[in-house]
């Protein structure tokens, strides 16, 4: 017999909680060795293996973006609503940006096309002002 019983809510631990939150407080992408370094300088006893699985984690709950730069890595905190983003290639600034002409073309492209149930992400990759200089 096979049901479609909802797929089981992931534990809230201290070790995800102490992630997210320093994720939270991160400027734009960061690798798992920054933000392992970050928690290890205030105290806080998580290895990096455990990072590493929690920021998998995040980014499968939709709570983290990530990205690979260089063959390393990189997340960011994307807890909030719905945003996009203009990202620094040099520095890794992440800066949210409002897209209402990309949500409706995004929205009419998947109708045009008989798509339902649609989600996008939309980021901006460039040098920042400070970056260009």
């Amino acid at each position: 017999m096979t049901t479609n019983s909802p797929e089981p809510a992931r534990r809230q631990t201290w070790q995800k909680d102490a992630v997210l939150h320093a994720l939270g407080k991160a400027q734009g992408f960061v690798s798992a060795q920054q933000l392992h370094k970050q928690l290890t300088q205030h105290g806080s006893v998580i290895g990096l293996a455990t990072v590493y699985r929690t920021l998998n984690s995040l980014v499968a709950d939709g709570l983290a973006d990530s990205l690979v730069n260089a063959g390393e890595s990189l997340f960011r905190d994307c807890s909030k609503d719905h945003h996009h983003h203009l990202i620094c290639n040099g520095c890794g600034v992440a800066v949210e940006i409002e897209a209402e002409q990309a949500e409706a073309w995004a929205a009419k492209v998947a109708k045009d096309h008989g798509f339902t149930d649609v989600s996008h992400t939309i980021d901006i990759f460039g040098l920042c002002s400070s970056c260009s200089k």
